[in-house]
């Protein structure tokens, strides 16, 4: 006889997104990294995703840096040199524009990537990138968050 936590358990599994790989950040972290040069560390994660109005697999990325030119010019800089990049603005975003966030695709990738002056999660991720970051003379510290998941179509308005 099956215990009824144990059915319970094995229901949670069905229903819930696994988390297997970090494939939908992989093209993010390799810009952050090497067109920005920031230090970053991809984690996988579940997702809310208010967009398509489901919980999906994805990943996240944490990721430190510094700007010579404050982190508000930084965040337009950002977003020009992401679209040089060829990443192209997600369909039907509902990103959060005055927040400072933005919804982009890459290929197959959906990422929203969040530019902030400080650390603002509070995340074991955040500690990490932070104290390996050494900020030069004359640069400012910022961060950006960014949660990747595979490219979908948006749930109806």
């Amino acid at each position: 006889m099956i215990d009824s936590m144990v059915i319970a358990a094995l229901l949670a599994l069905l229903v819930a997104p696994h988390v297997t790989d970090t494939a939908p950040c992989a093209e993010a972290a390799r810009f952050l990294r090497t067109e920005r040069h920031m230090l970053a560390e991809v984690e996988v994660d579940t997702i809310d995703d208010w967009r398509t109005k489901k919980r999906v697999a994805g990943c996240r990325i944490t990721a430190a840096g510094g700007t010579e030119i404050g982190v508000n010019k930084e965040a337009v800089r950002f977003y020009e040199l992401l679209r040089a990049a060829k990443w192209v603005r997600t369909p039907d975003p509902r990103d959060s524009p005055n927040e400072g966030s933005l919804r982009f695709r890459w290929e197959q990738s959906d990422c929203l990537f969040n530019i902030n002056a400080e650390a603002l999660l509070g995340t074991d991720a955040e500690q990490r990138v932070n104290d390996k970051l050494q900020v030069p003379a004359g640069q400012t510290r910022y961060q950006i968050f960014v949660m990747c998941m595979p490219a979908m179509a948006a749930a109806p308005h």
